[in-house]
């Protein structure tokens, strides 16, 4: 009896540890959002990106542009893609950058909406945990940021991804700087479980649009130029899923660039503050349809089978528009 009582123990704590490990890889799936569309089946948002400035270089006059387009296209939600915080993150949750940089800039009421934000490379510079943490929602209810999750808007999906990970050189050539890699390391492990969670995601999705956050650039002509490792390890899985946009921030500009190999649209918003670099890599120039080396912001408006978007200037001018159309997918 003892025997089988030790048996049956040993088996219930096997049992156990399989269990638990169900649980987590389930609850390593991305985490989804919900957002409706409006009453007219519509759904609009703003993207800004690289901003975090204390309201410095010209953060504060974007800021009050996007409140004004956003009162006007009455937005849904408002996207960042990244490097929130300059020049190295939070260094708490009880950091005041955090409102200097945040809530006391964008005060527009079009902007009291939800911010959803993936982490840029300066934000790893920082304490990374701390901008993850839900406990500023205790600060400011608006933001949300998480490594990568999902928005699912109806029509739409958002697939918010980290991209950081991603790069050699952060890993192999830090220089002076340090980077919170907690909850990365194992990078391979990491990266590989993201991507594959990425691809069951972009495959189990029925929306009509689906569109890519990330911080780092894919195609980008400015100055940080092209992510090699995003355009071997990310890009293929993008071009087999029909994803139509990728929406990045990291290059201070404002860009649209078009694949030659597939129907996705490259889509720069990095111009939320300090800007205009002054070098553009005119040797990889094919399939640019506009670069813009200032500050500024970008628009969606999306319906079934319509999409339009528009970037603006620090001074609120439409600088260019692009119009996107799309036969509604077939119900299975």
């Amino acid at each position: 009896m003892a025997s089988f009582s030790h048996h049956f123990s040993s088996m219930h704590v096997v049992w156990m540890a399989c269990f638990h490990v169900y649980v987590l890889c389930a609850l390593a799936e991305l985490q989804r959002f919900e957002q409706p569309t409006k009453e007219d089946g519509s759904i609009s948002f703003l993207v800004v990106g690289d901003w975090g400035r204390k309201g410095n270089y010209n953060q504060s006059n974007v800021a009050f542009q996007m409140g004004r387009i956003g009162e006007e296209l009455s937005i849904d939600f408002v996207v960042s893609t990244g490097d929130n915080f300059y020049e190295d993150g939070l260094r708490s949750i009880n950091d005041p950058v955090f409102e200097k940089s945040f809530s006391k800039i964008y005060t527009a009421k079009s902007l009291q909406k939800q911010w959803y934000s993936v982490l840029g490379n300066h934000d790893y510079r920082g304490n990374v945990k701390a901008q993850l943490s839900p406990n500023l929602r205790n600060v400011d209810s608006r933001w949300i940021c998480l490594r990568s999750f999902i928005l699912n808007a109806e029509i739409v999906e958002l697939f918010f991804i980290d991209t950081t990970p991603f790069v050699d050189k952060y890993f192999l050539k830090p220089k002076h700087h340090h980077y919170d890699w907690r909850g990365v390391m194992p990078r391979q492990h990491y990266l590989s479980n993201l991507l594959k969670d990425l691809e069951s995601a972009l495959q189990d999705s029925t929306a009509n649009w689906k569109i890519v956050v990330g911080h780092h650039t894919i195609r980008s002509i400015g100055h940080h130029g092209e992510t090699n490792e995003l355009k071997k390890q990310l890009l293929p899985l993008l071009e087999a899923n029909n994803v139509e946009m990728y929406i990045n921030g990291h290059d201070h500009c404002l860009e649209h660039i078009t694949s030659s190999t597939s129907q996705i649209q490259f889509l720069t918003s990095g111009g939320g503050s300090k800007a205009w670099k002054g070098d553009i890599d005119q040797l990889n120039i094919g399939g640019v349809k506009f670069y813009y080396d200032g500050q500024g912001f970008m628009s969606l408006e999306l319906r079934q089978t319509h999409v339009k978007i528009v970037f603006y200037d620090v001074f609120g001018k439409v600088l260019y528009n692009l119009n996107m159309f799309k036969q509604l997918n077939p119900v299975i």
